[in-house]
């Protein structure tokens, strides 16, 4: 073919040419995998910036990112023009003038073997940033040969820099330079940079802090200011002088900005745009498959996600926990004094550090490098080292060893809560711990623990779907339960949490109320635990139920994720809702990407719901309810507004729990240590209703506080269908006592009949048969009713607070003389 051209110099130049045309044609098609990935025109025209995700609030209040590059983008028309002045001056002064590469600066660095600078143009030096055209992936079999590689590599950023030259304009080119380049400290991009060193907007840079900036990109560690100020100085007046050079700056500005000093201002970019948090984890696991099946990336696809989260909620959620676990904790801390807290179910003694200590993956090595060398493994343990710890002060930088740590920590209480729209499912609050930062597991999803009484209500729930009403009556007496255990006979025998019985006849919505074990174990007995099992599942509970009698009495580990679903299911009409988290999901220009509905399906029947919220009403209209403790609190009470609840506390005060039901919000708070063998030694400093009853009334007295929330007192939603069990059938009153204790389940295989208190039978008690055809009233709050004598332990009490209230009186009478 090139025979034909006569003249051998052209016919040369012809072949030359011919080969190099074949030759990027091989290399932009990487031929055999010889040279490697290069970028397509379709690349080109679709950069990605590998820009972080942002994660929103319902109502738009940025809370955190997700990067691998820390990077938010910023338009030309944001970009101070000193910064554009001080990048072309120092990196590239004929980026205006050339096509991608500049052939002048190309020789001068050949003819100098590169000791008069380097060649590579901005548009350059995107090629590589963007496209990667550096990295492993990018690279073939020919980057095994040191000097072909080179030149591959040159070729290839060559190739695409022409190729952005040919879709881009030059502003664009320099703004997606600025988006892309990294300036240390993880810190991508100008806009990024321009805040976390000066606390400023691009558009708000001065010409110092533009040529700072611009001196780091010849090396991000060697010029950083925070790092080497010395060094970055120097060389931010070297970028001041290739300005001045350039025509860019005055000789006499030149003069006046070379004496400045460097002036840092360490900024953020947003409000939780800094740090990991419970929430930013509990989005990411909730994402996970949607990113997986859709192809996105949080980390670098620039998603804008909008959780359900309402910020203020949120807010007062985190105070409350805040105000009350540092109350809990000085109050066990109290309790146990300089004494271990760690003891087992029989009052045994543990020793958690040396457990926890070879729980270690370092204890395994250090017993294989020391064998049957004890000394030298505890050692190792005992070492004092400086780190931080967490405390309610602030973090503390102190001296500790492992072990010392192990002992700390084990003594710390946590906490877990979460806030849904029982109708909408979205979750409104989610506080997955006391502190992130020390504590990454999650209490909300994660952490499984015992429900304690909180389980009850699915007793009573599987009784009124076998046809009982809360009207329905129980003695409280002890009760001795025949169940098979692989085969083997065996007998649980429950007890009350002050191991006592009142021999009393009690509704199922005062049983439930006053969270009494023998009546709920009675009530389990007669319906099948395994239904009780069923019906749990059937609201929300996800986890493995061992079905057992005490399964009612929650014996089994659930999370509060599952409980606020189950318990939103009462009270959505019997419609079990799938939480949602997310919202929906936008790209950085806002177009919509997905939008998250529930997945919802009824479960119970409308009555049956509405029986069970009015059965948790209980807690605060019965005689001596569990959730009475609330009325320290009567901001709560406002306008009639109605509140619906369970305390619930597991065996030896080691899980405290109160799931808290108004009108428009369903609210679970778990609190306890992570290590199950420390606890509180008694109910009355330990139970639910003394640990995680005040975090939900301390959270919804701010919520009712502040009307701009949206959530607003009221009573519970009448009845939309026709009630057709008996309801309304007053308990007889006893005097109100906040501090009744709360049920906890207690397993028994020896049997010791207690000695029964003297109870006075009720002089009336009245209840009403509701029919069919007739008007059914609605309870008020906390509704009078029938009194009885009290027994001989509550006329000592209030024997005991006569006496009291005489002497303080007679103690203000002698004051006033």
């Amino acid at each position: 073919m090139f025979k034909e051209i006569k003249n051998k110099y052209l016919r040369y130049f012809t072949i030359l040419i011919f080969f190099i045309i074949i030759f990027f044609s091989a290399l932009q098609l990487n031929f055999l995998w010889l040279f490697g990935y290069s970028p397509s025109y379709r690349d080109i025209k679709t950069p990605t910036l590998r820009v972080g995700s942002e994660l929103y609030t319902s109502d738009g209040k940025l809370i955190g990112r997700y990067f691998k590059e820390n990077r938010t983008p910023v338009s030309f028309s944001d970009i101070a023009p000193s910064v554009i002045n001080a990048l072309v001056a120092t990196e590239d002064v004929r980026f205006y003038k050339h096509w991608g590469i500049d052939a002048q600066a190309v020789g001068r660095a050949v003819v100098g073997m590169g000791k008069d600078g380097g060649a590579s143009t901005i548009t350059q030096q995107l090629a590589k940033n963007l496209y990667r055209t550096r990295y492993n992936k990018s690279q073939g079999f020919l980057v095994k040969i040191p000097l072909v590689r080179t030149l591959i590599v040159k070729l290839k950023e060559w190739l695409t820099a022409v190729k952005i030259e040919s879709n881009y304009s030059k502003n664009d080119i320099i703004t997606m330079y600025l988006n892309t380049v990294s300036f240390g400290n993880n810190t991508y991009g100008i806009k990024t940079a321009a805040r976390i060193y000066f606390d400023k907007e691009t558009k708000d840079l001065a010409t110092t802090d533009a040529a700072m900036l611009v001196g780091m990109l010849k090396g991000t560690s060697l010029y950083n200011p925070t790092k080497n100020p010395e060094k970055a100085l120097v060389r931010r007046n070297v970028v001041l002088s290739q300005m001045n050079k350039n025509n860019k700056l005055s000789k006499d500005s030149l003069a006046i900005l070379s004496k400045e000093p460097i002036k840092l201002k360490e900024g953020k970019m947003e409000d939780g745009s800094d740090g990991d948090s419970y929430l930013r984890a509990a989005v990411s696991k909730y994402l996970e498959k949607w990113c997986t099946d859709n192809g996105y990336d949080l980390n670098e696809d620039g998603l804008k996600i909008y959780t359900t989260i309402d910020s203020k909620l949120q807010k007062y959620a985190e105070e409350a926990v805040a105000e009350q676990m540092r109350t809990l904790q000085r109050r066990f801390y109290s309790v146990w004094g300089n004494e271990d807290p760690w003891y087992d179910s029989e009052k045994k003694k543990v020793d958690y550090p040396d457990r926890a200590m070879k729980n270690l993956p370092i204890y395994a090595l250090l017993e294989k490098k020391f064998p049957n060398q004890p000394d030298s493994v505890a050692a190792y343990f005992n070492k004092k080292k400086r780190m931080q710890i967490f405390t309610y002060k602030g973090d503390r930088d102190t001296l500790f060893s492992t072990l010392d740590s192990i002992r700390y920590y084990g003594k710390i209480l946590n906490t877990g809560m979460m806030t849904m729209e029982p109708a909408s499912g979205k979750i409104k609050v989610w506080v997955g711990g006391i502190d992130h930062k020390f504590f990454k597991y999650d209490h909300v999803n994660q952490a499984k623990r015992q429900a304690g009484s909180t389980f009850k209500p699915f007793a009573y729930l599987t009784a009124l779907e076998q046809g009982m009403s809360p009207c329905d009556k129980f003695t409280d007496k002890p009760v001795k339960i025949e169940y098979k255990d692989k085969g083997e006979t065996k007998y649980w025998e429950p007890k009350n949490a002050d191991y006592s019985v009142t021999y009393q006849e009690m509704s199922l919505r005062w049983a439930m109320a006053r969270s009494v074990n023998t009546i709920t174990a009675q009530v389990t007995e007669k319906v099948g635990w395994d239904n009780v099992v069923k019906y749990a599942h059937a609201c929300g509970i996800d986890s493995h139920l061992q079905s057992v009698p005490s399964v009612s009495l929650g014996s089994n580990d659930v999370t509060v994720y599952e409980m606020v679903k189950a318990y939103a299911t009462f009270m959505n009409k019997g419609i079990k809702t799938d939480p949602i988290l997310v919202e929906k999901i936008t790209d950085l220009d806002n177009n919509i990407i997905e939008e998250f509905k529930p997945k919802t399906k009824r479960v119970l029947s409308e009555e049956i719901a509405w029986l069970m919220t009015y059965m948790f009403r209980g807690g605060m209209e019965e005689p001596r309810g569990t959730s009475q403790a609330l009325w320290e609190w009567p901001n709560l009470f406002k306008k009639n507004n109605q509140i619906g609840g369970k305390t619930g506390t597991s065996s030896d005060y080691v899980d405290a729990w109160y799931m808290g039901l108004t009108k428009d919000l369903v609210t679970g708070v778990w609190v306890g240590c992570d290590e199950r063998t420390a606890h509180f030694k008694n109910g009355e400093q330990g139970e639910g209703s003394r640990t995680a009853l005040p975090i939900f009334a301390k959270f919804m007295d701010k919520v009712y506080m502040d009307p701009s929330t949206g959530y607003t007192y009221g009573p519970f939603p009448k009845a939309t269908v026709e009630i057709t069990r008996t309801y309304n059938c007053p308990s007889p009153q006893y005097v109100r006592d906040t501090s009744s204790n709360d049920s906890v389940e207690v397993d028994s295989t020896d049997f010791n009949p207690t000695e029964t208190p003297e109870v006075a039978e009720p002089t009336t008690t009245t209840e009403q048969e509701v029919k069919k055809d007739e008007k059914k009233p609605e309870p008020v709050q906390n509704q009078p009713a029938t009194t009885v004598p009290l027994t001989k332990k509550e006329e000592r009490e209030l024997r005991r607070k006569q006496r009291q209230e005489e002497r303080d009186k007679k103690k203000n009478e002698n004051g006033g003389n």
